[in-house]
């Protein structure tokens, strides 16, 4: 009979916050399968594992009903969805994200989106790209392909992080939440503003696809549909952008043949698994079973933890380094599986193919002065909080 996974009380979700890679790099090695009471949770740090988990909903399920996350949305909400009934509501917004529409609508609106905002930059003066840049060109870029470009960049940005904030809130404290109702309320009293426009003018949007579809899904549906794009849709192009810029800035040779090659796709895919914009996420066991002679038992929690999985020695040589000219490339940093990230190819190309090169070129001498500086911080979402750096 095997036995549980070993116990870990030490570990806690404020160094998992600071400073996760040093851990998991240890993990890895020593214990891949750790049950750490703070985050209460099963983490699976190997990629072998963190695959296999993603790639069989029979078994490891989304529906974990201990996470805070329908606290958080006032909803159960599609990623917390298995089988038909997440397809349903994932095929709810997928005209919004079909590859032609992608390239018409939004490619134009976002190209469009960061040549005014890198244009409205103060050259020869330290900024920091967090504020100045990447977070409200995610959130506008965002708010057009939702179909709320009623909505400000800084009520996107707050909304988007009341609702991360909710639902990584695993100590279950009241101001999280509080934070994540206001969210809620303000978002809801837009939606109902703008269903008018939306069904007086249908277009491409995710919003006005959902709300005009023949067999629509229920109206609380739609909403929180929107609100996981709020949610995740701002973090990732963000912290992606950031973090690209960071490594590249790092690494000036590398810059300098990225530049050359026009290279800008190769460094988006090093950067998101270098740095995955969202570490790690939960499964609910739905049969006792095994991971590397562990039982993991029926009921239990496991988090898959890909921001170990993307430097996992068995793939990557000096995983951990920034390097865009690697051999292979097998990250997870948009998960696999039926719940592989929908927004992938946007942010591919609205970091990849439209802001990187428009913000080297405007600024092709750009420089970190104080490397120092720049803060990174997250558990279950990863990237600088502070971006200084040298305009010119």
């Amino acid at each position: 009979m095997p036995e549980l996974a070993p116990l870990d009380e030490v570990i806690t979700l404020d160094q998992l916050d600071k400073a996760p890679y040093p851990i998991y790099r240890r993990l890895r090695r020593e214990a891949p399968v750790l049950r750490v009471k703070t985050a209460g949770r099963t983490l699976l740090t190997k990629a072998s594992d963190t695959k296999y988990v993603k790639d069989n909903p029979g078994l490891f399920s989304s529906d974990d009903p201990n996470t805070p996350m329908k606290r958080a949305f006032w909803s159960h909400t599609l990623m917390r969805k298995d089988g038909e009934a997440h397809q349903r509501e994932r095929m709810a917004m997928a005209p919004a994200f079909n590859p032609k529409v992608i390239q018409n609508d939004w490619m134009p609106r976002y190209r469009q989106i960061a040549e005014e905002y890198v244009g409205r930059l103060p050259r020869g003066e330290v900024v920091d790209l967090f504020s100045a840049l990447a977070g409200p060109y995610a959130a506008r870029g965002l708010a057009v392909l939702l179909g709320m470009d009623e909505a400000s960049d800084a009520q996107m940005q707050r909304w988007s992080q009341a609702l991360i904030d909710g639902a990584g809130n695993f100590g279950w404290r009241d101001e999280p939440f509080a934070r994540a109702d206001k969210a809620n309320e303000e978002i809801h009293a837009l939606l109902d503003g703008i269903q008018a426009r939306h069904r007086a003018e249908p277009n491409n949007s995710a919003f006005s696809a959902m709300i005009n579809d023949a067999d629509p899904i229920p109206e609380t549906q739609i909403y929180a549909n929107i609100k996981i794009a709020i949610g995740g849709g701002i973090n990732e192009p963000r912290d992606a952008l950031n973090t690209i810029v960071y490594g590249l800035l790092s690494k000036p040779d590398q810059l300098e043949e990225v530049k050359r090659n026009q290279d800008w796709a190769k460094a988006f895919e090093e950067g998101v698994r270098w740095v995955a914009p969202i570490q790690a996420s939960s499964r609910l066991v739905t049969e006792d079973t095994e991971i590397r002679g562990c039982l993991i038992p029926q009921g239990d929690t496991v988090m898959t933890i890909q921001a170990s999985a993307n430097r996992d020695e068995e793939l990557f040589e000096n995983g951990e380094d920034f390097q865009v000219y690697r051999p292979s490339n097998p990250h997870q940093a948009f998960g696999n599986g039926p719940h592989f990230c929908q927004g992938t190819h946007v942010a591919r190309r609205a970091v990849g193919q439209v802001m990187l090169p428009i913000l080297f070129d405007r600024f092709p001498n750009i420089a970190l002065p104080e490397p120092s500086k720049v803060i990174w911080r997250g558990f279950g979402f990863r990237g600088p909080i502070t971006l200084p750096v040298l305009l010119q």
